[in-house]
């Protein structure tokens, strides 16, 4: 079986020289022929100009009692398939904007397309684009448009907008002590692609995790709010002490993280007994000076998960004591991983933010 570097390397040796700046987008014909073909599901009276009236940028109208919110994400494909790529990536990006309490509006997309015969990039960017259409739509929005490039991999990006009421925003920041801490979905994802890199992954275990990052967080958001959220951010590359580092960051509460209680994907036991990490866990393993007894917590066998980057993973937040339980159970009839992990306490003076217990 070849590898990436070694598909790479082949589609090289077929045409050796490859132009960059503009010169490495895909062609125009390849680029109507798919957009013609993409189909969109919803079709939205606040997009002015998108792919049906194609001009130099998108126009979109947001409402005098709205304000608009954006992000943006573009990896590396960690699948070979660009279907499943276009909907793992749709899936990652829509989450921040669900995890700030807003309502996806439209989507940008930017994709690099491997090098390859015009016929054949043509299904790739149209499985691509199809793929990530499909959960736009599914959420609420639509894509607008684009940008294409070609390049020795497949890799996915989009820029998604949303609306929201500047009086319903959910931050990061906002935790209150007594809050209950949970997380809607298992961690692995980086481990376990890791490990299929390597070759060194089974099956089933990597088939689990592609149907975790398949999960929208769109229902688990507006469960969060409607039990009243405090904070809310999702879990991302920065791993889940980072992100909650992030929540923490400037206000005087810690948390107390239960190891026991977090949900933990299948395999991941496996590949983190044989020492098999993410590219950035390294540098993610660096927020450990942030644990009070990083010492003793370091022994338990899902320590180094603490770190793991995902993809498209989920949300965390904190929700108030009284309401927890209900919102669990809520959340647990479509988010089955989803578990209370930890709570929030006063920070005394001169402590670090985070225990685990």
């Amino acid at each position: 079986m070849e590898s990436k570097k070694q598909k790479a390397e082949s589609r090289k040796k077929d045409s050796p020289m490859h132009c960059a700046g503009c010169g490495a987008k895909v062609g125009s014909r390849v680029l109507e022929n798919v957009l013609h073909k993409i189909p969109q599901k919803i079709k939205r009276d606040d997009i002015l100009i998108g792919l049906d009236t194609p001009d130099d940028t998108a126009v979109v109208r947001v409402p005098t009692d709205r304000v608009m919110v954006q992000t943006i994400d573009y990896f590396r494909g960690l699948v070979d398939d660009p279907y499943l790529l276009g909907k793992i990536t749709a899936n990652h990006c829509l989450s921040d904007l669900f995890a700030m309490g807003a309502m996806p509006q439209s989507g940008l997309a930017i994709a690099t397309i491997p090098y390859a015969a015009p016929t054949k990039q043509e299904d790739s960017l149209y499985q691509l684009l199809l793929g990530a259409t499909e959960v736009l739509n599914q959420a609420g929005a639509v894509l607008m448009g684009g940008h294409t490039t070609e390049g020795e991999e497949l890799a996915f990006g989009l820029t998604c907008n949303g609306l929201a009421s500047p009086e319903k925003l959910l931050y990061k920041r906002g935790m209150q002590p007594g809050d209950v801490l949970i997380l809607t979905k298992a961690l692995g994802t980086g481990t376990l692609f890791a490990a299929d890199m390597r070759f060194k992954a089974r099956g089933r275990w990597i088939e689990s995790a592609i149907r975790s990052m398949l999960v929208s967080n769109q229902n688990a958001a507006q469960l969060l709010l409607e039990y009243g959220a405090t904070a809310c951010t999702d879990v991302s590359g920065f791993g889940l002490v980072g992100h909650l580092l992030e929540m923490l960051k400037g206000q005087r509460v810690g948390v107390e993280l239960d190891m026991e209680a977090i949900p933990v994907l299948p395999g991941v036991a496996e590949t983190l007994a044989q020492g098999i990490f993410s590219s950035l866990y390294p540098e993610n393993l660096q927020l450990s000076a942030s644990i009070q007894n990083r010492e003793q917590g370091s022994l338990h066998h899902v320590y180094p998960l603490l770190f793991d980057p995902q993809t498209s993973g989920g949300l965390l937040a904190t929700v108030p004591a009284e309401s927890a339980s209900v919102c669990l159970n809520a959340l647990q009839q479509e988010y089955i991983e989803s578990r209370a992990i930890g709570r929030v306490l006063l920070l005394e003076t001169g402590m670090l933010p985070i225990r685990i217990c």
